[in-house]
Order: C-alpha cells, then sequence, then structure tokens
C-alpha cells in the first residue's frame, strides 16, 4: 500500500542525512500516516481512511464531509452516489 494520505494528498519527500564529517546520504522523510474510521453522518455510514495526523485536525475543524467534498474537487477521492 503506498504511502499517501487520502485526503490531502501528502506523500514522502527525499532529502540528506548529513553526519558529523558533513558527508550526504540520501534519505526519505514519510508523512504521519494514521488508518482511521470515520463516521459520515450524511451517508450514514463508516469510512475507513488512511490520512495524515495534519488531516485529522482538518477534520476537526471542519468536518468530515467538507473535507471529502474538497478532496473530491481535487481528484484525490472518488464518491459514489
Amino acid at each position: 500500500m503506498s504511502r499517501v494520505c487520502q485526503l490531502t494528498g501528502k506523500s514522502m519527500i527525499t532529502g540528506n542525512s548529513v553526519s558529523h564529517s558533513n558527508i550526504k546520504t540520501k534519505r526519505r522523510f514519510y508523512p504521519n500516516l494514521q488508518t482511521k474510521k470515520f463516521y459520515v453522518p450524511e451517508e450514514d455510514c463508516w469510512v475507513i481512511l488512511k490520512v495524515s495526523t495534519s488531516a485529522m485536525r482538518t477534520i476537526d475543524k471542519k468536518g468530515i464531509s467538507a473535507v471529502l467534498k474538497d478532496a473530491e474537487k481535487k481528484g484525490l477521492i472518488y464518491i459514489e452516489d
């Protein structure tokens, strides 16, 4: 399974590990992803999403319905009617 947030699209980025002697080697920075179950009252169902912790904060602030609509507009998810 890919390490990408389903709502924000956050994914891995690359950078360097820098040693004490300033030798640089490639490394990866992964987003803080969590698998979480959310209840959508409009659909009266539970959805399981793999989301970043920053997306969880956005869900707490805006609500799951608004965040799902925004993600659908961006083309990150597809909601069946």
